[in-house]
């Protein structure tokens, strides 16, 4: 047997850490005067950064924050819309040696605080629309340095210790940053939406970082210098890596402070934007923008939509505007989309509505993810790939995450068996193609959002007058899904539908509020478990109704 090991070890000639930062130091040398940021809004904004430009801007930040004590493994939190900073933020705060927790803009102040205090966030990034929490965050965090992102968007009173140009400015270094020493350094933190009504911290790498983005550019046959439209949250998975995927094809990233159907479709035209990502609620929008801006775009168009599958009116509508749709699927823990409904050249020959099907399942596995398997519960074997027998979807590769800080039990559960169980459930198709069925999590996905059951249904206990209730999803044309509440009241109590609405929306963001509340005995099992499958159901018809749910408690 040949010896391959004995003085073939690794070291610094032949062996790097893989980290995205490299994917910026390369387009700025290689494409230093090619566009790399546009800040557009057709109002108060319009920038455009070269990446030479935006790689320097990265060094000072990172640079300002190593002056204002940021170390390796320092939390960096930042709260922002789909702005420049956002961007920069991505590569100067892991230049630093710190961790970027970015954190999801919907968030009401609670758990805004719980995230901070959890990720022990030493810096807090803090765009001007959210000026609401800057008084509150510090007087419960005294010790955390609060940057205020301004731009000429939004006028509020100056808050926090630095402005984010005045943290830019306090740099005399463009050297004092670095790349990490092991690619399995931390690089982000993110929370999830709470699935059991407690957001998690999952922790991204720096190889994750860098070969999720390098995936996302083979599953899409991305050229160099694209134009990618920021329709997607940047805090959602670090924007699904894009950030580092269109540094690495030295693209052009148009910013987005809001979300407008006809600002979309002006800036698609404007600026010949090639991909976008989106949940179905963005695309729907799109698609039913005004005809004069949609009939302004004369090139092809490239969407990502994750999520709800693609309905067939939406396929029809987009193709009609030559967007060509393609559904992904993934979660935080895994860096965002690691499944593509990878399309068959055959599949051009089928109607809308048998395309649509095809494109509604979550596929098979992006280009570097390892493994994507349905397995009977509990077990790890195979279901039959016969599109019926459903079990749990897994997922391994290098684009899992490091785990969940703080929490050793929750991620040796989630890594039973060398798999990462997704909590989702699907069936197996005979050419290997997976589609999810059900969720065990009972996870409402809405408008690209995770709702947890449990969070909901937990506020809604706060009422005395309710001695059951249960939190379902229903199917909603625009949003995909939304949280509908069935509520059991005690004997001799009264309860009104606004009273119940009002409490939800004092303690959850309004995107989590039911958007229906219905008073009616809730089928239990004889242990006592509530039966969610008949509640489903029941929301489903709700659906299809037109009228408002009118309801009186029995």
């Amino acid at each position: 047997m040949t010896d391959f090991h004995t003085g073939l070890n690794k070291n610094p000639a032949n062996y790097q850490p893989l980290t995205p930062i490299d994917f910026i130091i390369r387009s700025a040398q290689v494409y230093p005067d090619k566009t790399a940021i546009i800040y557009d809004d057709l109002n108060a904004n319009n920038l455009t950064q070269t990446w030479q430009q935006t790689f320097i801007r990265c060094r000072q930040l990172a640079d300002g924050l190593r002056k204002l004590g940021i170390d390796k493994n320092d939390t960096v939190a930042v709260m922002m819309p789909n702005i420049p900073a956002m961007i920069e933020c991505a590569f100067g705060a892991p230049m630093s040696g710190g961790v970027l927790c970015t954190l999801n803009t919907r968030l009401d102040i609670n758990a805004l605080t719980f995230c901070l205090q959890h990720a022990e966030a030493k810096v807090l990034i803090l765009d001007s629309e959210f000026a609401e929490h800057a008084e509150i965050i510090t007087e419960t965090f005294p010790d955390l340095m609060i940057i205020h992102v301004t731009d000429d968007a939004i006028e509020v009173e100056r808050f926090g210790q630095m402005t984010y140009e005045e943290l830019i400015a306090s740099s005399d270094s463009l050297d004092n940053w670095e790349r990490p020493t092991d690619e399995w350094d931390a690089i982000a933190l993110n929370y999830t939406s709470g699935t059991t009504g407690t957001p998690k911290g999952v922790v991204y790498h720096h190889r994750g970082a860098a070969l999720n983005a390098v995936s996302n550019i083979l599953d899409w046959d991305m050229p160099k210098h694209p134009v990618y439209l920021w329709t997607l949250p940047l805090f959602h998975c670090n924007g699904w890596c894009f950030p580092w995927s269109i540094a690495e094809r030295a693209g052009v990233n148009v910013c987005l402070r809001k979300i407008d159907a006809d600002l979309i479709l002006q800036m698609i035209a404007k600026y010949q934007v090639t991909h976008y990502c989106a949940a179905p609620v963005v695309h729907n929008m799109i698609a039913g923008g005004k005809p004069e801006y949609k009939a302004a775009i004369s090139h092809k168009v490239k969407g990502w939509v994750a999520g709800a599958p693609p309905s067939e009116t939406m396929l029809t509508q987009m193709e009609e505007m030559d967007f060509a749709i393609t559904h992904t699927y993934g979660l935080t823990e895994v860096y965002g989309p690691v499944t593509i409904c990878a399309e068959q050249e055959e599949w051009g020959q089928l109607t809308i509505a048998e395309r649509a099907q095809k494109k509604s399942r979550q596929g098979v596995t992006s280009h570097l993810m390892t493994g994507f398997e349905v397995f009977k519960q509990g077990t790890t074997e195979p279901v039959k790939d016969d599109g019926e027998e459903m079990g749990e979807l897994a997922l391994r590769g290098n684009m899992v995450m490091k785990g969940y800080l703080k929490s050793r039990k929750a991620t040796e559960a989630a890594f039973a068996n060398g798999w990462f169980r997704t909590g989702d459930l699907g069936v197996k198709y005979p050419d290997g193609y997976i589609k999810i069925m059900d969720r065990l999590k009972d996870i409402i996905i809405s408008g690209g959002e995770n709702i947890s059951s449990i969070e909901v249904e937990n506020v809604l206990y706060k009422m005395e007058a309710i001695q059951s209730c249960a939190v379902v999803a229903a199917p909603h044309d625009k949003w995909g899904e939304v949280p509908i509440a069935f509520i059991e009241i005690h004997e001799g109590s009264t309860l009104q539908r606004d009273t119940v609405i009002e409490h939800c929306r004092q303690h959850l963001p309004r995107f989590k509020v039911p958007k229906h509340i219905i008073f009616a005995e809730i089928p239990k099992t004889s242990t006592g478990k509530v039966q969610k499958f008949e509640l489903r159901q029941a929301a489903k018809s709700l659906a299809h109704e037109t009228s408002k749910v009118t309801h009186q408690s029995e």
